[in-house]
Order: C-alpha cells, then sequence, then structure tokens
C-alpha cells in the first residue's frame, strides 16, 4: 500500500477556513474580487454548503456555511479578530477589483515601513483582507528603524499623543 502524504495535494501547511452566512455567494464574491477559482463545494443540511474548496493564487481557502451549534459566521459574532493577508502582484489593482465587488475599504493602500504597498478590506461577509506587494527588501533593523520613525510620526500627528 502507497503511503498517504499527510498534507494533500496543493495544500498548504496552514489553510484558512472561512465560515460564513451566504457561502455561495461568498464563492462568487471571492471569484470577482481575487480572482479566486472555485474546486468544488458539498451541499449540507437545507442547502447550507457544508465544506467548500476555493484557490487563490497559490493557495487554498475552505469555505464553509455557519451551523449554529457548531461554528459562526462573523456577522453572527459581531466581527473577526482575524485578517487575512493576501500577497498580490499588484496591491492597487487587487484592492480596487476588491472594492469593485462589493468589499469596505478599512484603510486605503499605502506604502508601508516594512516594504509593502499595503491596504485593507473587509468583504461583505464579514472577513478582513490585508492586500500586499512586497516592494522593498528590508532587513529586521531597517524595519525596525522605519517603524521607529513612522510611530514617532503618527504620534505627531495625532497631537503629540505617540
Amino acid at each position: 500500500m502507497s503511503k498517504v502524504n499527510p498534507v494533500p495535494e496543493g495544500a498548504r501547511t496552514v489553510t484558512p477556513h472561512l465560515v460564513v452566512k451566504g457561502a455561495m455567494q461568498a464563492i462568487e464574491f471571492y471569484k470577482k474580487a481575487f480572482g479566486a477559482i472555485e474546486h468544488f463545494h458539498m451541499p449540507g443540511p437545507g442547502g447550507a454548503v457544508m465544506h467548500a474548496e476555493i484557490q487563490i493564487g497559490d493557495s487554498l481557502v475552505y469555505l464553509a456555511d455557519e451551523f449554529p451549534n457548531s461554528v459562526q459566521a462573523p456577522a453572527t459574532l459581531g466581527g473577526t479578530s482575524v485578517v487575512i493577508h493576501l500577497y498580490v502582484e499588484d496591491a492597487d489593482a487587487t484592492f480596487k477589483q476588491a472594492v469593485a465587488a462589493g468589499a469596505d475599504v478599512r484603510f486605503p493602500v499605502m506604502d508601508t515601513f516594512w516594504g509593502d504597498r499595503y491596504g485593507q478590506v473587509a468583504d461583505p461577509f464579514g472577513h478582513t483582507w490585508a492586500i500586499a506587494t512586497h516592494v522593498k527588501d528590508m532587513t529586521p533593523e531597517e524595519i525596525g528603524a522605519a517603524a521607529e520613525e513612522f510611530m514617532k510620526n503618527m504620534g505627531e500627528e495625532c497631537g503629540g499623543q505617540g
């Protein structure tokens, strides 16, 4: 008997599993916003999606409708503490595409002190997505110095409260 790979083909060791209200609508949104490809979905009780697998870039994302006695969507919980970080070729273009598909801007794309072009959106299902393109390689020391400068300027912008 052949040995089964403990990580399925195409999967990574960490795979986001999003719980939403309206999984089929979420799949369509992710197709429009991020160019997702749907691999499959499995129907569950009452027409809900028990499990779906989509691919965004080189990564899989699992999706399911919420099951109130088991897992709940951000809309039910009143928010999320998770941010899904999405590296793309062009953060500005992907950001605009996500907003055009119905995402809300959390903060616009900007050049960051850690070397990424970066912004955040919230999808219509309550999940927050960081959209980034790495534009500058930096050492940890360079990032630390840039962060210190950023925080100093941020304090000045907030009336010296930094």
